[in-house]
């Protein structure tokens, strides 16, 4: 997110460069440039005419950044792992549970690859919307696993999937002329904190559907049909779900596209369902994870937004993708494609290679690290199930628990490493004092939407020793509150 600050650089003006402000020779009024009289025999080291001034600069004090950058919040999830990381670079025994990303290293096949191309000379611009031959490997992997209609010309590769999901969003949405309806998007929350940001800055207008922990964070069909209005433009979904760490099976998801479906030939024409499917292979549920795009109704309305970042464990790698179906999602990607080609072009020339590694030889690294998310997720959904008043549904998918802590709050903690006990008012108050108390790293939850307000997440892409040790740790600092 963005970090600018107003009035960062400023200018000082002093009494003698005050005092200095008379017209020069070439008629400018003692502003940013000034003329120093000196002969052409002057000992001036800088020489005859030397044009002096800089400490007589105007002030920069009352220059402004945008509305847009200044109005827009930092990442909330950014800003607790970067909190962590800098305490812990500072030799404090921090234990964080903050970072969305896998603690597994990328596989070595997919390094390899990499490598290799990297060494051939693989290193010259590309298409903006990557090479064919990897287009075509994603689109591949999209019809035989997801049953996604698609070809390789349907395919968008960009800077990572919150690229893929602001470059959507940018080609779908406008801000109102004069006399028309501002465009809405449905969103379920709690939701990934970056959703609504990107929406409003496309000039989309956000309208929030509630859940609930005790329904696992999942609106019902009668929700989304009462949310649907003739300017409803975009639905937005993200399954397995970042914070909340459940999913939807594939009958509710069909239950779902039946209200889209519906609503798309008699209220809203003009609906398209942006399905954010990250997570698809971090799954532990019982059940299979089910692409929405996959069905024939919807299918040309929906765009699924995907990445190698948490499956493959890549995150560094900022390799997302788009993927739309018939007519439509090539009008839809080609949009993209315009608009990527001012941005920021292709990615990275030799990690093509790496994408085609990952979809066509990575299953049985992603596998592993499947199985080791699953036993994770166990072992913390034992150890934050018997710690006093956090509640939250069994995780399903994704590497996310969301608990509910709200029976804490009005109470006061007791205090340690120096700091003070602090007064704990919402979940903010609580992962503060946890962080500068215990040196724990959770995330609060306000910045999620709805009930998020009221949770934590608690990210447990890390070790089981980790696990029970944080967790001892959270005990002791809920057993001091008062």
């Amino acid at each position: 997110m963005l970090g600018h600050s107003r009035g960062r650089i400023k200018g000082k003006r002093t009494p003698s460069a005050l005092a200095g402000r008379s017209r020069d020779p070439i008629g400018h009024r003692g502003g940013l440039l000034t003329r120093t009289k000196t002969s052409p025999n002057s000992d001036d080291p800088h020489g005859p005419g030397y044009i002096s001034g800089m400490s007589n600069a105007p002030t920069t004090s009352a220059l402004r950044i945008s509305r847009r950058a200044a109005e827009l919040k930092p990442s909330v999830t950014v800003a607790f792992m970067n909190r962590a990381k800098n305490m812990k670079a500072q030799g404090m025994d921090v234990l964080s549970f903050a970072a969305g990303e896998p603690d597994f290293d990328t596989p070595k096949l997919i390094k390899d690859a990499a490598i290799e191309a990297l060494n051939a000379g693989m290193v010259k611009y590309m298409p903006t919307l990557g090479d064919a031959e990897t287009r075509k490997v994603i689109a591949e992997k999209l019809v035989r696993e997801n049953g996604i209609p698609t070809t390789l010309d349907h395919i968008a590769i960009s800077a990572g999937g919150k690229h893929s999901l602001y470059i959507a969003c940018q080609s779908l949405f406008d801000f109102p002329a004069p006399g028309e309806p501002v465009q809405e998007a449905i969103l379920p929350v709690p939701a990934w904190v970056s959703y609504a940001p990107i929406i409003e800055l496309s000039g989309g207008k956000v309208v929030e559907i509630p859940t609930t922990a005790a329904g696992d964070f999942k609106i019902t069909p009668e929700q989304l049909k009462k949310a649907i209005t003739p300017h409803t433009r975009a639905f937005f979904i993200n399954s397995p779900s970042n914070p909340c760490g459940t999913m939807y099976t594939p009958a509710e998801l069909k239950a779902i596209a039946q209200v889209l479906a519906e609503a798309a030939r008699t209220v809203a024409p003009q609906l398209v369902i942006v399905s954010d499917e990250l997570y698809e292979k971090v799954i532990y549920g019982g059940f299979d994870h089910f692409s929405i795009g996959s069905i024939p109704e919807i299918a040309e309305r929906t765009l699924t937004i995907n990445g190698l970042s948490k499956a493959y464990a890549m995150t560094g790698w900022r390799i997302g993708y788009a993927c739309g179906s018939g007519a439509f999602g090539k009008k839809l990607i080609d949009a993209m494609g315009v608009l990527q080609g001012q941005m920021t072009t292709n990615i990275t020339s030799f990690t093509y290679p790496a994408i085609r590694a990952a979809l066509l030889k990575g299953a049985p690294e992603v596998e592993r690290m499947r199985q080791a998310f699953a036993e994770r997720a166990e072992a913390i959904f034992a150890r934050i199930g018997r710690v006093p008043g956090f509640k939250c549904p069994k995780p399903t998918g994704a590497f996310y628990l969301f608990p509910d802590i709200s029976a804490h709050f009005g109470k006061t903690s007791a205090g340690g490493n120096g700091k003070a006990g602090r007064k704990i008012n919402g979940a903010m108050d609580f992962c503060e004092a946890l962080l500068e108390e215990q040196f724990v790293a959770f995330v609060p939850g306000e910045d999620f939407g709805g009930c998020g307000s009221n949770c934590v997440r608690i990210s447990f892409a890390c070790s089981i020793d980790q696990i029970n040790k944080g967790v001892d740790r959270v005990e002791k600092f809920v057993a001091g509150l008062r």
